[in-house]
């Protein structure tokens, strides 16, 4: 509609009075002196997921790549067209990232929709969609077989954070990422981002479990 268009044409120019001046020099020095980003991070296309302002940072310091449910594809070893592989390569080889931050978010539809697929959706119009949430189904089956009788809600939080961790698994199947681990000059980091509070808990490891970042 006209007016959503409007809005964001006066977003954009409240950005050239206010937000622009107020990092001109910044971004004229990112000009400059090309990007040097502190991390990767690895989100969720979803518009409620807005890594900028979750981690309150400024222009430079992220190199951002969203997917519908911020999954990462297993590396494949061919020239095809591969969007967030090409955006792990970049970052990892050319940019020399020290962390690669995955972060998984509370109330997903990616994850939703694999225990509730949408309905009345001509196949074609989604056949994409449907081919990337594949990558969704290993988490989804892990935790239908760990708590099979549970409030499907309770299900789709588990499966959220479990995909998380599934995606830094899927991380170390790329040769730059795995390489980068070996050597301790890359540290992967898996995240999840609860809408409703602002909170972030972060996968432990050791624990083998989320706790508070």
């Amino acid at each position: 509609m006209k007016e959503n268009i409007n809005a964001l044409k006066s977003g954009y120019k409240s950005f050239k009075e206010f937000g622009f001046k107020e990092n001109e020099a910044r971004f004229k020095k990112l000009v400059e002196n090309g990007q040097n980003p502190k991390a990767l991070f690895i989100g969720c296309s979803d518009s409620r997921v807005v890594p900028e302002i979750i981690m309150d940072t400024k222009p430079g310091d992220l190199f951002i790549t969203r997917n519908i449910g911020n999954f990462v594809p297993p590396y494949k070893e061919d020239e095809d067209f591969h969007a967030t592989a090409a955006a792990i390569e970049y970052a990892v080889s050319v940019l020399k990232v020290k962390d690669i931050i995955v972060c998984g978010h509370s109330h997903c539809g990616a994850i939703s929709a694999l225990f509730e697929p949408p309905k009345m959706i001509d196949r074609l119009d989604v056949i994409h969609t449907l081919k990337w949430l594949e990558l969704g189904y290993g988490a989804k089956d892990q935790v239908e077989k760990i708590i099979p009788h549970e409030d499907i809600e309770i299900k789709k939080e588990a499966t959220e954070k479990l995909s998380v961790i599934h995606q830094l698994e899927n991380l170390l199947t790329y040769p730059s990422v795995k390489k980068g681990v070996a050597k301790k000059d890359l540290f992967l980091h898996g995240w999840y981002y609860e809408i409703e509070n602002g909170n972030i808990s972060f996968y432990n490891e050791i624990e083998d479990r989320f706790e508070p970042l």
